[in-house]
C-alpha cells in the first residue's frame, strides 16, 4: 500500500512521529505475521523542507507524489487555541495542503487525519455530509465552524467513504493502527502488544465536561447550576427558570454547543463524579450513587460501563 504522509510548517511533532512509527514498525513486523501487505510510505511537503511545531526540519518529496498513494495521511497542527487554530487553517500558505487533500478525495484516493488535523480536512471540504470525529475539547468549536459534517464523538477512529478521522493528539496512533489493521488485524494487534498500547475505541472516558461547557455562557450557567444539585431530582424546565433563560433556548444551546441533550449532558456530569469517587474514595457504590442522584447502584453501574467502556472494580483500580 502507497501512503503519503503531508507535513506542512507548523506541524504536531508526535502526531507526525506517531503515525511514522506505527507505519514503520508495521513493515519491521510483518515478516511475523502471513499475508501482511508492505506499507511504502513517503512524507511529502509543499517545499523541500517544512518546519514541525517544535522547530525540526523535515525533509519533503514534492506535493505530485501524492497521486501514486492510496491513501494520504495529514497529521494534526501543533495548535491548541481554538481561535488561532480556525485562523491557521484557514491561512493562505496552507491553501496548497487544502487544496491537495480537496484534489486528492476528488480523485477516490483516501484521506485521513487526526485530531487539529480534521480541521484541514472539514476545511478542504472533504468532510461535508460525512460523519467524522476530532479531539474531544475541540468539538463546541468545529460544530460551530462546519455544521455539514456529522460530529461524531462516540469512537476514537471514525471511517465513512473513504475518509478516515481520529480523536484528541495521541489519536494518532489509533489511526495508524486503524490503517494497519484494514490490511492485517493480526498485525495491529502484533503491534500493540510490543509499543503497549491500549486499546481506546472511544474519547468519552477523556472527556472533561466542564471543559466543553465554558464555550457557552448559557451551558456554562446550566453546568454549574447542575454540579450544585448533582444529589437532587432534576428538571430541565426547572434548570432553564433558574438560570433565566427559556426551556427552548437551553436545549438549543446545549445540543449546539456539546451535541447532546441536556439530560445527556446531566448523566455525563454525574458519571464523572462518580468516577471521581471510585478512583479516591472507599466508599460504596450505593453511598455514590446516591450522592450523584441514583437511587439504585445498577443504574450508576450500567451508565459508567457505557460512558467510559470500564466496570466499577476497573474505575477503582482494584
Amino acid at each position: 500500500m502507497e501512503i503519503a504522509v503531508l507535513v506542512h510548517d507548523g506541524v504536531f511533532d508526535s502526531g507526525l512521529s506517531a503515525v511514522l512509527d506505527v507505519l514503520d514498525g508495521a513493515n519491521a513486523m510483518r515478516d511475523q505475521v502471513g499475508g501482511a501487505p508492505a506499507w511504502n510510505v513517503t512524507t511529502v511537503g509543499c517545499r523541500p523542507q517544512v518546519r514541525t511545531g517544535a522547530g525540526h526540519l523535515v525533509e519533503t518529496e514534492p506535493l505530485d507524489r501524492a497521486d501514486a498513494a492510496d491513501l494520504l495521511i495529514v497529521p494534526a497542527l501543533a495548535e491548541r487555541r481554538p481561535d488561532a487554530l480556525l485562523e491557521r487553517v484557514a491561512a493562505d500558505d496552507l491553501a496548497p495542503v487544502r487544496q491537495r487533500i480537496a484534489h486528492t478525495r476528488a480523485r477516490g484516493t483516501a484521506v485521513a487525519s487526526a485530531c487539529t488535523g480534521t480541521f484541514l480536512l472539514a476545511e478542504a471540504g472533504v468532510l461535508d455530509g460525512r460523519r467524522a470525529t476530532t479531539s474531544w475539547w475541540l468539538s463546541p468549536v468545529f460544530r460551530g465552524r462546519y455544521p455539514r459534517v456529522r460530529l461524531d464523538q462516540s469512537r476514537m477512529v471514525v471511517a465513512e467513504d473513504g475518509v478516515m478521522t481520529a480523536g484528541a493528539a495521541f489519536g494518532h496512533v489509533d489511526l495508524a493502527l486503524h490503517v494497519v489493521r484494514s490490511g492485517s488485524p493480526a498485525l495491529a494487534d502484533l503491534i500493540a502488544r510490543y509499543l503497549v498500547i491500549d486499546e481506546r475505541p472511544s474519547q468519552s472516558a477523556y472527556t472533561i465536561p466542564s471543559a466543553l461547557a465554558q464555550s457557552d455562557p448559557t451551558v456554562a450557567a446550566f453546568e454549574r447550576w447542575v454540579r450544585a444539585r448533582l444529589a437532587e431530582p432534576l428538571t430541565i424546565p426547572d434548570a432553564a427558570r433558574e438560570i433565566g433563560v427559556s426551556n427552548r433556548t437551553l436545549q438549543r444551546s446545549v445540543q449546539r454547543t456539546l451535541g447532546v441533550s441536556p439530560i445527556r449532558f446531566v448523566q455525563d456530569l454525574r458519571v464523572e463524579q462518580a468516577s471521581h469517587l471510585l478512583r479516591t474514595t472507599d466508599q460504596s457504590l450505593e453511598t455514590i450513587a446516591r450522592k450523584v442522584g441514583y437511587e439504585h447502584p445498577h443504574t450508576l453501574r450500567v451508565l459508567l460501563r457505557e460512558r467510559t467502556g470500564k466496570t466499577t472494580t476497573a474505575l477503582r483500580g482494584v
